[in-house]
C-alpha cells in the first residue's frame, strides 16, 4: 500500500533544498506551498516571473496536485493561459510519480521562451518602424505614382476649388458694384462738390504768375499802321488793306 504522506514529505524536503530562496510553505494540512520561477535575463536585463501555488491532493502523486498562478510579473494574459495548459499537460504525463520539480522546470523553460519572444517581437517592431520610415522618405522624394483614379480624384478636387474661387470673386465684384455711388448720389452725399470747381479756379487764378517782359517786348515790335493805307475805311468792315 502506497504511503502518500511519506512521499509528499520527502518531496517537500527536496523542493525546499532545491529552491531555498523561492520556496514558501503556506499550510501543512493539506500541504500547500508556492515556488517563484523567474526567467533568464533578456534584453536590457528584462525578465518575466510567476509564482506557482501547489496543493497536494490526498492521493498525490497518483492524483494530480492542485495548481494555480499565484502571482506574475510582465506576463500577458495569453502567456498565463499557456502556462496553465502546460502544467495540465505535464501533470497528466507524470501521473503516478512525484512531479513538482518537473512542472516547475517546464514553466522555467516556458518563461525563457517568452523572454525570447518578447525580444523577437521588439526586433520585428523596430524593423517595421524602420521600413515605414523608409517608405515615407521614398514617398517624400518620389511622390505618389499617378494613376487614372488618383488623377481624376485630384482633378475633381481642383475643379471644385477653382469654382469656389470664381464664385467668391463674382460675389465680391457684385458687392463692389452695389457699393459704388452714382454722380447724383455723390452730389447728394457731399453738397460741397458744387463749389469745389469754383474754388479750384480761384485758387489757380491767385497762383498764376505773369511774365511782364513778354509785354515789354511787344512794344518794340513795328506794327503796320492801317491808317497809311489809302483804301482803308474803318467804317467799312469789308475793306481790305491788302487789295
Amino acid at each position: 500500500m502506497t504511503d502518500y504522506g511519506e512521499e509528499q514529505r520527502n518531496e517537500l524536503e527536496a523542493l525546499e533544498s532545491i529552491y531555498p530562496d523561492s520556496f514558501t510553505v503556506l499550510s501543512e494540512k493539506p500541504p500547500s506551498f508556492t515556488i517563484t520561477v523567474t526567467s533568464e535575463a533578456g534584453e536590457n536585463d528584462e525578465t518575466v516571473q510567476t509564482t506557482l501555488k501547489f496543493t497536494y491532493s490526498e492521493k498525490y502523486p497518483d492524483e494530480t496536485p492542485l495548481y494555480e498562478i499565484f502571482s506574475q510579473e510582465n506576463l500577458e494574459d495569453n502567456d498565463v493561459s499557456d502556462i496553465l495548459k502546460l502544467l495540465a499537460l505535464q501533470a497528466e504525463e507524470n501521473l503516478g510519480m512525484v512531479m513538482i520539480f518537473t512542472l516547475v522546470t517546464a514553466v522555467q523553460e516556458k518563461l525563457n521562451e517568452i523572454v525570447d519572444q518578447i525580444k523577437t517581437r521588439r526586433e520585428e517592431e523596430k524593423k517595421q518602424k524602420e521600413k515605414e520610415a523608409e517608405e515615407a522618405e521614398k514617398q517624400l522624394f518620389h511622390g505618389t505614382p499617378v494613376t487614372i483614379e488618383n488623377f481624376l480624384s485630384w482633378k475633381a478636387k481642383f475643379d471644385a476649388e477653382l469654382l469656389e474661387i470664381k464664385k467668391k470673386r463674382m460675389k465680391e465684384e457684385e458687392q463692389a458694384g452695389k457699393n459704388k455711388l452714382s454722380g447724383k448720389q455723390l452730389f447728394e452725399t457731399d453738397h460741397n462738390l458744387d463749389t469745389s470747381d469754383i474754388q479750384f479756379l480761384e485758387d489757380a487764378g491767385n497762383n498764376v504768375e505773369v511774365d511782364e517782359s513778354l509785354f515789354q517786348e511787344m512794344d518794340d515790335l513795328e506794327l503796320e499802321d492801317d491808317d497809311d493805307d489809302p483804301d482803308y475805311n474803318p467804317a467799312d468792315p469789308g475793306s481790305d488793306s491788302t487789295d
